[in-house]
């Protein structure tokens, strides 16, 4: 009978995961990774705004979400709108190594980011 915990205890562990997980990745929102560099930030943050499809409205001069007005926290919110808008179709949140998924609500002040599970 002892050796029926930790099969039971792993079982739970598995089952929990496979909760969390949706298409492979952890199901929250996709940020900038805080160890990529700035200027590899812009350059996904220009794609994910542009061929990517990202609706980036609102990290623009005067929308809720320019402030802070760093390129951290820009390509944090294009990234997971790019993300939420095309997960459902296979898209990821990699951004050639620059963004991570997180199950923290990135969101603040009047800036909220979109999350679809």
């Amino acid at each position: 009978m002892s050796s029926a915990l930790p099969r039971n205890l792993l079982a739970l562990l598995l089952l929990t995961l496979a909760l969390q997980i949706s298409d492979g990745q952890f199901d929250g929102w996709c940020i900038a990774d805080e160890q990529t560099p700035d200027d590899e930030l812009q350059k996904a943050l220009d794609w994910a705004c542009g061929k990517g499809g990202a609706d980036c409205s609102q990290i623009q001069v005067n929308k809720p979400c320019y402030l802070p007005n760093t390129i951290r926290d820009h390509a944090s919110y294009a990234f997971n709108n790019y993300y939420q808008k095309f997960k459902s179709k296979g898209a990821t949140c990699y951004f050639n190594s620059a963004a991570i998924v997180t199950d923290l609500d990135p969101s603040h002040n009047s800036c909220k980011f979109e999350h679809i599970p």
